[in-house]
């Protein structure tokens, strides 16, 4: 190198070196430990955008709730297990999310969406509500997370966008092991979920499977989902726009059959796959629906379903999927709309006769 450019380099180094014309260091990200006996809550109401908290094996009776964007909170696996509050625990309720019955709430505010947050490689169960919660979220991932036995839902994201569901298992939860909707409380059209992915899950004895719920453009892909009283449902109403304009491919949809009682929303519910009803334009593509039965109106492999609330179906299409044994039919339209599409299926028998 240069004399010039030795010198030149080393002035500036000297001006960094005195903070004269340099931009501000970024702080380092930082990571929290916590072990038994700790508190969760503790530790993330300490970090900062961008640190990650690390949650080591043992059980944690306790709710947390992240509203700092950017934080990560990751156990060490199934080993990490968070539960409510115990009579032997001395903490207290003392948020709003161990208050509303969840075991991790992620959320934003009406003005702003928390962004980028993620909870990963831990357990959490025995919830009355909700297993991990997400509201008014942006780019939140939710990955290797086991929820099980939670009261109502395993994981579920409400009015959230850019989301990302990987590599969870969620089994014998109360009512949907995942659950994507606009709003839970009131009636709204449906909200554009921004390409949210629901991939490679694992979705086993829980009412239903995957539930998605007034949402456009997202993704649910390549989820094994069995065992359940309904495979995957995708649900719209009256409201506009529609729900609609997403995808459903390439899962194993396998043998849901588990018995539930009906709600005031649904009938009772057996042996249903894929259910799509009030929706438009969803693609239902390359997935493996088999070994389903029942005698709800909802039963079938993969099921174009009168809406209950007279709003009618339209531009679904159905194609590419492989059916089989499944009753009373592997193919099952009642929808009133007239431009539902369904091609290039390896099926042996629908209602009405020649969807296959």
């Amino acid at each position: 190198m240069k004399r010039c450019h030795i010198a030149y380099l080393g002035c500036i180094a000297a001006l960094v070196g005195a903070g004269l014309g340099a931009a501000p260091a970024a702080a380092a990200h930082k990571t929290l430990v916590v072990h038994p006996g700790e508190s969760i809550q503790k530790a993330v109401d300490a970090a900062r955008a961008g640190d990650t908290v690390v949650v080591l094996g043992g059980t944690y009776h306790e709710s947390v709730k992240i509203t700092t964007p950017r934080v990560t909170l990751r156990g060490v696996g199934a080993g990490t297990v968070i539960k409510p509050v115990n009579k032997k625990s001395a903490q207290k309720a003392a948020n709003s999310c161990a208050q509303g019955g969840y075991g991790i709430c992620v959320v934003g505010t009406k003005a702003k969406d928390v962004e980028g947050v993620t909870v990963e490689d831990l357990a959490v169960t025995g919830f009355s509500q909700t297993g991990v919660f997400g509201m008014a979220t942006d780019t939140m991932t939710v990955r290797r997370v086991y929820a099980y036995k939670n009261g109502v839902w395993g994981i579920a994201m409400e009015r959230s966008v850019h989301g990302q569901l990987l590599y969870n298992y969620a089994h014998d939860n109360g009512d949907a092991g995942l659950l994507l909707a606009n709003t839970i409380k009131e009636e709204a059209g449906a909200y554009d979920a921004k390409q949210t992915l629901v991939a490679r899950n694992r979705l086993e004895g829980n009412r239903v499977g995957v539930t998605v719920r007034r949402l456009r453009n997202l993704t649910v892909a390549e989820n094994y989902v069995t065992g359940n009283c309904a495979g995957v449902f995708v649900v719209g109403d009256e409201n506009k726009p529609k729900a609609g304009a997403l995808e459903v491919a390439s899962n194993h949809v396998v043998k849901n059959n588990k018995s539930c009682p009906k709600t005031e929303r649904l009938p009772a519910l057996q042996g249903s796959g894929i259910v799509l009803t009030g929706t438009e334009k969803v693609s239902v593509t390359g997935n493996v629906v088999t070994g389903h039965a029942g005698k709800s109106p909802l039963s079938g492999g993969i099921v174009l379903f009168k809406s209950f609330v007279g709003a009618t179906g339209d531009k679904n299409r159905v194609s590419d999927n492989m059916l089989s044994d499944n009753s009373p039919a592997d193919l099952v339209n009642t929808e009133t709309g007239k431009t539902n599409a369904f091609a290039h299926n390896s099926c042996r028998a629908s209602k009405p006769a020649g969807l296959c």
